[in-house]
C-alpha cells in the first residue's frame, strides 16, 4: 500500500469519526495528487464539507462551488451546489453589521431554487431566504429607528427618517414593524413641521395630517392612535392658522396694490 492510499484512508476515517480538523489536513495534502485519479471526486467533496464542519464558511463556498465545477456529472453535484449558497446562509452576519454578504447568500439561495424547482432542498432554501430577509428587514427597521432617535429636531435627520420609512413600506409590505413606523411617519413628519421655516410650515403639516390618516385607515385599532390623535390636532389647527394667516397677508397685499393703482390713476388725471 502506498503513502498516498495509506493517507488517503486515514483522511477518509478521520473525516467518518467527525475528526474534520485532522481530515481537513490530510485532504488538502492529498488534493494535488489526486488530480485526474478515482479518488479525486469524494477527496474534493469531503473537503468542502471538513471546511463547513469547521465552520470555515467562506472556503466551504469555495470548495463546493469548485467541485461542482469539476465534477458537473457527480452525484454529489446538487448536493454541492446547495451547500455552496448554504454556507454562505452560514456565514451571513448579524443584522447591526453590513448586510452584503446575505444579500449574496439570498441571491445564491433563489439561484438555486431557480435551476433546481424539484430539489428535495427546495423546502429548505425557501425558508432559508425567507429568514435571511427577516435580517434585512430588522436592519431596514433599526436604520428608521436610528434616523429618529438621532435627529434631535434636525431637519436632514427628519426628511431622512420619513424618507426611508417610505422606503421600508414599499421594501417590506407585510412587516410586523410597519404600524409602528405609520406613527413614526406621522410623528417625524410632525417634528420636521415644528422645526421647519414658515414658508414651508402648513405643506409640511398638512403632510402630518396625510399620513394620520393613512394610519388610521391601515391599523384602525392601532395602539399609536391616542398619540397620534395629538399631533393630529396640533396639525390640523396650526395648519388652518397659517391658512388663515396667509389669507390675511394675501388680502392686505391685495388692497394695498388696489389703493397702489388708484392713487396712480387719479396723479395721471391731475
Amino acid at each position: 500500500m502506498t503513502d498516498e492510499k495509506k493517507k488517503y484512508d486515514a483522511a477518509i476515517r478521520f473525516f467518518k469519526k467527525g475528526q474534520y480538523d485532522k481530515a481537513s489536513i490530510l485532504f488538502e495534502e492529498l488534493l494535488p495528487i489526486l488530480t485526474g485519479t478515482d479518488q479525486q471526486e469524494i477527496a474534493t467533496f469531503y473537503q468542502a464539507y471538513c471546511d463547513y464542519h469547521t465552520g470555515n464558511y467562506e472556503m466551504a463556498n469555495f470548495h463546493f462551488k469548485r467541485f461542482a465545477e469539476t465534477f458537473a456529472r457527480s452525484e454529489h453535484y446538487e448536493e454541492a451546489v446547495y451547500m455552496s449558497a448554504y454556507a454562505l446562509y452560514k456565514n451571513s452576519p448579524q443584522f447591526n453589521l453590513d448586510q452584503s454578504g446575505t444579500i449574496t447568500a439570498i441571491n445564491e439561495l433563489q439561484n438555486f431554487i431557480n435551476n433546481y424547482p424539484d430539489s428535495k432542498f427546495r423546502d429548505e432554501t425557501s425558508d432559508l431566504i425567507k429568514e435571511l430577509r427577516k435580517k434585512l428587514e430588522q436592519k431596514a427597521y433599526e436604520k428608521v429607528k436610528l434616523y429618529y432617535k438621532t435627529s434631535e429636531f434636525n431637519i436632514a435627520s427628519l426628511k431622512s427618517a420619513v424618507i426611508e420609512i417610505n422606503n421600508f413600506q414599499k421594501d417590506y409590505p407585510d412587516s410586523d414593524y410597519n404600524e409602528e413606523l405609520a406613527f413614526l411617519k406621522v410623528q417625524s413628519q410632525y417634528d420636521l413641521a415644528q422645526s421647519t421655516i414658515e414658508s414651508k410650515q402648513k405643506e409640511r403639516f398638512d403632510d402630518a395630517i396625510k399620513f394620520y390618516q393613512d394610519l388610521v385607515d391601515k391599523y384602525p385599532k392601532s395602539d399609536f392612535l391616542k398619540k397620534a390623535e395629538k399631533l393630529y390636532d396640533i396639525s390640523f389647527k396650526e395648519s388652518d392658522r397659517i391658512a388663515k394667516l396667509e389669507a390675511e397677508y394675501k388680502a392686505a397685499r391685495d388692497k394695498e396694490k388696489s389703493n397702489t393703482s388708484k392713487v396712480g390713476a387719479g396723479d395721471k388725471q391731475k
